[in-house]
């Protein structure tokens, strides 16, 4: 079966939940003002945009699945 975080962050649905999070992210970083914690939770907040349209997960391999979304769904499905 598969772990079902892994899952469920393969999936469009996970996948534009990333990507909501992080312009989330993004948008608090920009609203602190020209400063270095801007900077940071800015860069931050581009890590879960990038995975949501790359579709992969940082936090898989830590769960025993395989890094990129494909993989996972595959692996699922075999």
């Amino acid at each position: 079966m598969g772990n079902s975080i892994a899952d469920f962050m393969a999936k469009p649905a996970g996948r534009a939940t990333r990507i909501i999070l992080g312009l989330a992210v993004v948008g608090v970083g920009l609203s602190l003002g020209n400063s270095a914690a801007r900077t940071t939770v800015v860069l931050i907040g581009l890590v879960p945009i990038l995975a949501g349209s790359l579709n992969f997960c940082g936090i898989a391999p830590l769960l025993g699945e395989p890094f990129a979304g494909k993989s996972v769904l595959k692996k699922r499905d075999a």
